[in-house]
């Protein structure tokens, strides 16, 4: 009576194989379409002027010497274009500035974004104490995207920055990544 249950197994085990094997294994077809978002992708620099731009999420920094993060979420208004490495953030007061440092810990990569396509780039930043030569009362923050002249700004209300020290803040820029779904 064993031979039927050994034999039942073994069959039931060559079926099962034989199924997982009935691909076409010529290799052809399966590598001939690329996303547009793919790190090859090329496409013309990103212009400020055809990008929307919404700020938030925000986690503000709430005290003096509290880290906080900015987001700033970016839709192409216009054609196909690309976004590489970091923007250029600088933090205004009157006539007083401060530039925001590239984050070190960020690896930038080329992104495509399509018509009404996202990305984003997140401002952190410490929280100043308010007064002082080590605080900087910022009303706009002013960004340019790389190899672009113009640029664009938004209001600021989340507080005084602190300074690293004269024309540099207590601030970080990350590089621009995919946002959205």
């Amino acid at each position: 009576m064993r031979a039927v249950p050994i034999t039942v197994t073994a069959l039931a085990a060559a079926l099962l194989l034989t199924a997982c094997g009935g691909g076409d294994d010529s290799g052809s077809g399966g590598d001939e379409s690329k996303p547009a978002s793919s790190p090859g992708a090329a496409g013309s620099a990103c212009a400020a002027g055809d990008l929307g731009q919404e700020v938030g999420p925000v986690d503000a920094a709430p005290a003096a010497g509290d880290t906080g993060n900015v987001t700033v979420t970016l839709t192409n208004k216009g054609k196909e274009c690309t976004l590489t490495g970091f923007p250029k953030v600088e933090l205004r007061a009157g006539d007083a500035s401060a530039t925001a440092a590239q984050d070190e810990a960020a690896a930038p990569q080329p992104l495509t974004l399509p018509a009404q396509g996202t990305a984003s780039f997140t401002i952190t930043y410490v929280r100043g104490a308010g007064s002082g030569e080590k605080s900087l009362a910022v009303k706009t923050v002013e960004y340019g995207l790389p190899k672009a002249s113009s640029t664009a700004d938004f209001p600021w209300s989340y507080g005084d920055v602190a300074l690293k020290s004269e024309g540099v803040a207590d601030a970080t820029v990350s590089a621009f990544h995919q946002a959205g779904d």
